[in-house]
């Protein structure tokens, strides 16, 4: 009887460790199909090509490096002065006007109020931090043909003076397309925008960064600019840096076309043929917001 007893209980127990591990199987199935991960989000982000060589930035960061490199252009001074002042900021805050360092140091450039270089609120305007750095780098004679290493630390007298050279690659890539010398070599990959595009908001930023600069509005919300090749690719991929803050969709030139969209695979796919007019810059605003 006792035994009977036993066996009835050993088969109950079987079958509910069956049961128990039937559910714990269904319950598994359910929960990859629940928990199965969505598709990955658009990697934002900006690339310039130096040769085959590419190198990135984040969106923030390009944005920062397209205002030093024009503003190099608006002084006229050579891409070297670009590809120094990138390096530095590179190095220094990553390219981010941050609002602490080491000691006093601020900004973009690492520069200290207490060492001349501005007011805590000048250094931290990126316009007139840029500006100070190139001031600097123009008392430098024959900075043109040093390294970048030796001209930035005559410029930033830095506790680790060969640490700019890590930073050369980058800063020539972006320093050379940004400037126009190296034409549609800078593209950005971003979602749809958000918002509607301003075409005044385009022509003040150009301003701010370039100086004055004769741009129209095409009947379509165009903002378009005559420009010789270098000048026009540096406008063009400028604006593609600022595509984001900007709302930009389109940026179209010699012959080229940069063309952002999240959800069709044939766009975000850098620079494209197009039948672009030669000199003619042609930046399309966002016009309508989407979701």
């Amino acid at each position: 009887m006792g035994f009977g007893r036993r066996w009835r209980a050993l088969l109950l127990w079987l079958l509910c460790l069956v049961a128990v591990s039937a559910l714990l199987v269904a319950g598994g199935i359910w929960a990859v199909g629940f928990f199965k991960p969505f598709a990955a989000p658009l990697a934002e982000g900006c690339r310039a090509m130096s040769g085959q060589s590419g190198f990135t930035l984040a969106v923030d960061q390009t944005e920062n490096a397209a205002l030093i490199t024009a503003i190099s252009v608006r002084r006229g001074m050579p891409a070297r002065a670009a590809s120094i002042g990138l390096a530095v900021a590179l190095q220094e805050s990553k390219l981010r006007n941050i609002t602490h360092g080491d000691m006093d140091s601020l900004g973009l450039f690492q520069q200290r109020p207490s060492q001349g270089w501005g007011t805590e609120a000048e250094i931290l305007d990126p316009l007139h931090s840029t500006n100070a750095f190139y001031d600097e780098l123009d008392t430098v004679a024959g900075y043109e043909d040093m390294s970048i290493t030796e001209a930035a630390q005559i410029v930033q007298r830095s506790a680790f003076p060969d640490a700019y050279a890590q930073r050369e690659g980058q800063g020539k890539a972006f320093a050379s397309a940004l400037a126009g010398l190296s034409p549609a070599s800078l593209a950005c990959t971003l979602k749809d925008p958000a918002a509607p595009g301003d075409p005044a908001a385009v022509a003040a930023a150009l301003e701010r960064a370039y100086g004055p600069v004769q741009t129209q509005t095409g009947p379509d919300g165009t903002v378009e600019i005559t420009a010789p090749a270098t000048a026009g690719w540096s406008y063009a991929q400028w604006a593609v840096a600022n595509a984001n803050a900007l709302e930009l969709t389109q940026v179209s030139f010699e012959g080229q076309q940069w063309v952002r969209s999240a959800n069709d695979g044939g766009k975000n796919a850098g620079w494209q043929p197009s039948t672009a007019a030669p000199g003619q810059v042609v930046l399309t605003v966002n016009p309508s917001a989407k979701g």
